[in-house]
């Protein structure tokens, strides 16, 4: 059984029952407001947990963060020097919710890579799994994930469309996109745009237009040389199916 597909209208995953786990060792609660809006976008967190030792001294900020999201906090004693006894206690737990709960996917908030056999294992089982950490997260556990979401991203509001992007990223991005167009053109050579969106994360987990300035997938799209956009009108008014294609030499004027 395959992991569920994530659109790129996250609306339409709103029915979808997530278990969000997060390392409380590997993760501020500065962030907790913002990562929680991030998995409404995906669907419902029935089930919110978050582990760590509560009794230090450092937990004393989480106590208002905690209550406001309804999240349950997992005391977990660091019985021996050296060792994370948080990453154990969670991932027991997302096996007991695997098996015992109706669960469609499950959303980790860390950034350390001990978690990556865990992704791979709930994906196994055709769960959709959702990461979020920050930039230093091993690219290991974030190709473990059917998507991986950086917290500067959802921690910072986005000026849609103000932010330029530099010659290096431009070029890996065409490259990215033109691949994924290649391989989902018709005979016209135009794809949708949507599929394209869906097959870029499919490859690269931790593709996001907000890591570019951009809150959608068309803005980055049209910020960037090389490519045709087609959007097409449909029965509703307000809603058009858009299609991209590579420029040819002949295109290009």
């Amino acid at each position: 059984m395959g992991t569920q597909t994530i659109t790129n209208s996250t609306s339409e995953g709103s029915d979808l029952r997530f278990a969000v786990l997060i390392d409380g060792d590997n993760a501020s609660h500065n962030n907790i407001n913002n990562v929680m809006e991030e998995v409404n976008k995906y669907g419902n967190p029935t089930i919110k947990r978050i582990y760590g030792d509560w009794t230090r001294s450092n937990a004393e900020g989480w106590k208002k963060e905690l209550l406001e999201n309804a999240i349950t906090p997992i005391q977990q004693f660091a019985y021996t020097t050296g060792k994370n006894a948080t990453d154990s206690a969670l991932i027991i737990d997302a096996m007991d919710i695997l098996f015992t709960s109706d669960i469609d996917g499950f959303c980790i908030v860390s950034s350390d890579s001990d978690f990556t056999r865990l992704a791979t294992r709930l994906r196994e089982a055709g769960k959709m799994v959702i990461g979020m950490g920050e930039e230093k997260t091993p690219m290991a556990f974030i190709k473990a994930c059917d998507r991986f979401i950086y917290l500067s991203v959802i921690n910072r509001k986005v000026d849609m469309g103000s932010s330029a992007i530099d010659a290096k990223e431009s070029v890996t991005l065409k490259n990215v996109v033109t691949a994924a167009i290649n391989d989902l053109a018709d005979e016209s050579g135009y794809a949708f745009l949507a599929d394209v969106g869906n097959l870029i994360n499919k490859r690269r987990p931790d593709f996001d237009p907000r890591n570019y300035g951009f809150y959608k997938l068309t803005p980055l799209i049209k910020s960037l040389d090389g490519f045709i956009i087609d959007e097409r009108p449909t029965s509703n008014p307000s809603i058009k199916h858009v299609f991209i294609k590579n420029k040819t030499r002949k295109d290009k004027r």
